[in-house]
């Protein structure tokens, strides 16, 4: 009979959020901790965290950042360094309280530029990022995508579809990715190359050629930064979410990194 993996409320910097466990004590790799995208939370990412870390011998740790599925709501607008504030404070406060010290990342979208700030804020805790559809920088196809995002939003039951995950934290979390996303004082945001030249662990930077929300622009800044401890992955025929549509490809790929950097 299988068992639902635990999930709890962990407070961190001050908030309630919702963390989901994988493997604990019954693995004996590293713990991989995953980073939703914008709009994401614990159940969008299906069975991948589970499917990764048992492929790779480790636990998992998932967790809803704040404003996001069962975790606390949002209590005022994001302001532009609200992933430098999620990878500075709240992340290693997590950590800390769970015990976790060392630990891979696993992010995607917003959560795999959160995941490449941690490992230039902390490269001692950090084992190896895989950053899939990362952001480094804001291009005109990224706003392009929030707008596009937004207008269906607003004329389709898309609503309806991200209440299934975030219940009543729908709306201003909705709003919270989007507002911050095209407000004029986030268009010049970035993680500039001395900040990813800061970056001591391997990284894995991964990208759909189709994605809607960046180019691979954004793979060439990550590789250029983090240098020669940086690999790169542009699946063809993949937009913004690779490790649904293109899961086994991406598996294989963080799999095998996973592996050469725990050698």
């Amino acid at each position: 009979m299988s068992v639902d993996p635990p999930v709890s409320r962990v407070c961190a910097d001050g908030t309630l959020l919702r963390v989901l466990t994988y493997g604990g004590g019954r693995r004996l790799g590293p713990t991989i901790v995953f980073l939703h995208e914008g709009l994401g939370s614990i159940g969008q990412w299906k069975h991948f965290p589970d499917n990764l870390a048992r492929a790779t011998g480790c636990s998992a740790l998932v967790y809803e950042r704040q404003g996001h599925g069962g975790s606390d709501p949002l209590t005022s607008k994001r302001k532009p360094d609200f992933m430098e504030s999620e990878a500075e404070h709240v992340l290693p406060e997590l950590l800390n309280s769970l015990g976790l010290d060392k630990v891979f990342l696993y992010g995607h979208s917003d959560g795999g530029s959160i995941a490449l700030l941690f490992a230039a804020r902390f490269p001692a805790r950090t084992l190896g990022v895989v950053a899939e559809a990362a952001h480094v920088f804001v291009e005109e196809e990224s706003l392009s995508g929030v707008r596009a995002t937004v207008e269906r939003f607003e004329a389709s039951d898309m609503k309806n579809r991200l209440s299934v995950y975030h219940g009543n934290n729908t709306e201003t979390m909705f709003h919270g990715w989007a507002d911050i996303w095209l407000s004029p004082e986030f268009r010049d945001w970035s993680i500039s190359p001395e900040i990813l030249g800061n970056i001591r662990a391997p990284v894995l930077a991964i990208q759909g050629a189709e994605d809607q929300y960046g180019t691979p622009e954004q793979l060439r800044r990550i590789e250029a930064g983090v240098g020669e401890r940086a690999r790169t992955l542009l699946i063809p025929n993949c937009s913004h979410v690779p490790h649904i549509q293109a899961c086994e490809t991406v598996i294989e790929a963080a799999r095998n990194f996973i592996a050469d950097a725990r050698s």
